[in-house]
């Protein structure tokens, strides 16, 4: 455990089971910021019970330094800057230094970081046959599955998870190769040759080059794209517990390697509940029509009989405004308006819908609020992205994430299997009965 929570608490809770004698004394421990966390690893020990949470919501599974969240006002935080100045004044690569040491690097650092991530950017040339085992109408992520699980066959030093510096070549595998892994599965899925990526290229840049570039013409880049991409990255590297990083650190603390962690991290994100959002945002849009059927729409999804939902506000952490939105819908009017799209019925059918949405009481006292997923589809569609690419997207930014909380709890000396109880609500012990005998 850190410095931050290693020195004695001075402060505990006590809790007294009814009927016996055993009570539990439960340290208090203060992170840097957030409420305090009562230590409950002592509790069955001392009073015969442990807890019950599911979902996780209200348990905190590790101690960590890369991601803080406050929901109630709306704050996300990665090592501590706000995600707001990052997303103005930084790039994703400097980003993921960040999220992975701790630190902003230096010119120096950061020279070396990219020079680093670049040269990893080409996969093995026996990792393209893959492809060929796919159906063409394949599912990118199942692709990203696939793919990014079977690299550890192809860099077996990286099963070698106690050396810091194979862990440090498998993270920039990883944040690497994630963005040529993405482009392809959509190449293949389109019938369109894959494009190698370009050393003369930025992150964002090449991500996108290999996405849309075919060999009989020339590349032109776009400044503006480039950055709503690497904006769009930024936002996405890291969410400090969700779902898909629980499912990598759960999968490490196995002693897994970090591809087969990503790899489950990525299947995870597939999920619809997860992953999914910025899709299903578009999906309600279009079945929503027109600015004149808001007010019918918003009276069935506060309808309790109605199964209809508001998409892509409210958030299972953030209880105010996602600062993450507010970025993206600035991201939004610029791109449409370097792509010369002045009348993009979805945004103003999004913007519409925000406005009467936030001036409803019903949405308003709910805290129910636009989270990012509510601008970013329409960006990426603008941008020519299919929604079935969405997902992967999603991905290849929390790629830096994953790979970053992995690292961080490897190197945790308290790191130690993942493994929750239950609460058991089935049968009680009983005798096996012959075949013959049973009613």
């Amino acid at each position: 455990m850190s410095s931050t929570a290693a020195s004695a608490p001075a402060v505990h809770a006590t809790i007294t089971i009814p009927g016996t004698n055993k009570t539990a004394s439960l340290p208090l421990l203060s992170g840097t910021l957030g409420p305090q966390v009562a230590d409950i690893r002592k509790l069955q020990a001392q009073a015969g019970i442990f807890t019950f949470d599911p979902g996780y919501g209200e348990t905190a599974s590790c101690e960590s330094k890369i991601t803080y969240i406050d929901g109630d006002e709306g704050v996300l935080l990665y090592r501590g800057y706000p995600i707001t100045q990052l997303a103005e004044k930084s790039t994703f690569l400097e980003v993921a230094y960040l999220l992975l040491f701790g630190e902003l690097p230096t010119e120096a650092q950061f020279k070396d970081f990219s020079h680093g991530i670049t040269m990893h950017s080409m996969l093995h040339e026996q990792i393209r046959r893959f492809w060929e085992g796919f159906r063409r109408d394949a599912h990118p992520m199942a692709v990203l599955c696939g793919v990014v699980g079977a690299m550890s066959a192809f860099y077996p030093e990286s099963v070698n998870i106690n050396d810091p510096r194979e862990r440090e070549i498998s993270a920039f595998r990883l944040i690497a190769k994630i963005p040529t892994i993405t482009a392809w599965a959509y190449k293949y899925s389109i019938g369109q040759p894959f494009m190698y990526p370009r050393n003369d290229l930025s992150y964002a840049e090449n991500f996108l080059y290999m996405m849309n570039a075919v060999p009989p013409e020339p590349y032109k880049k776009n400044p503006i794209l480039e950055r709503a991409m690497d904006r769009i990255l930024i936002l996405h590297a890291d969410h400090e517990q969700n779902a898909s990083t629980s499912t990598v650190r759960l999968a490490g603390s196995t002693g897994a390697n970090p591809f087969a962690c990503v790899a489950a991290g990525i299947a995870a994100l597939w999920g619809p509940a997860h992953g999914g959002a910025n899709e299903a945002v578009l999906k309600m849009l279009a079945e929503i029509g027109d600015k004149k059927h808001i007010k019918t729409f918003i009276s069935e999804v506060k309808d309790k009989n109605s199964h209809t939902k508001l998409m892509g506000f409210g958030h299972r952490v953030y209880k105010n405004y996602d600062p993450r939105a507010k970025i993206m819908q600035q991201t939004c009017y610029e791109v449409l308006e370097e792509l010369g799209i002045k009348d993009e019925p979805l945004l103003d059918l999004a913007m519409e819908l925000e406005k009467i949405a936030l001036e409803d009481d019903y949405f308003v006292s709910r805290k129910l609020y636009p989270n990012v997923d509510f601008y970013s589809g329409i960006i990426l569609k603008a941008m020519g992205f299919p929604t079935t690419m969405f997902t992967p997207l999603f991905a290849l930014a929390r790629t830096t994430g994953w790979i970053s909380q992995w690292m961080e709890m490897i190197a945790d000396p308290q790191n130690r299997i993942g493994r929750p109880r239950q609460l058991y609500t089935g049968a009680p012990q009983r005798d096996y009965v012959d075949i013959a005998r049973r009613g």
